[in-house]
């Protein structure tokens, strides 16, 4: 998810709802603390979890 203050990628969030209106929007919580947050995100905002390589090959 794209940080609305500092605009850079943040990790640790899953979407838990698309929400169908003028725009799709999507519906976010936080995962340490399964937090909802109070906005709703474009699809701009958001993008799937890069995952870090466990060895330097692959």
């Amino acid at each position: 998810m794209r940080s609305r203050f500092q605009r850079e990628w943040s990790r640790g969030f899953e979407i838990t709802e698309v929400v169908d209106g003028d725009s799709i929007r999507y519906r976010v919580k936080r995962r340490h603390d399964e937090a909802l947050l109070p906005a709703l995100f474009a699809e701009d905002e958001i993008r799937a979890e890069h995952r870090k390589r466990e060895t330097w090959w692959v």
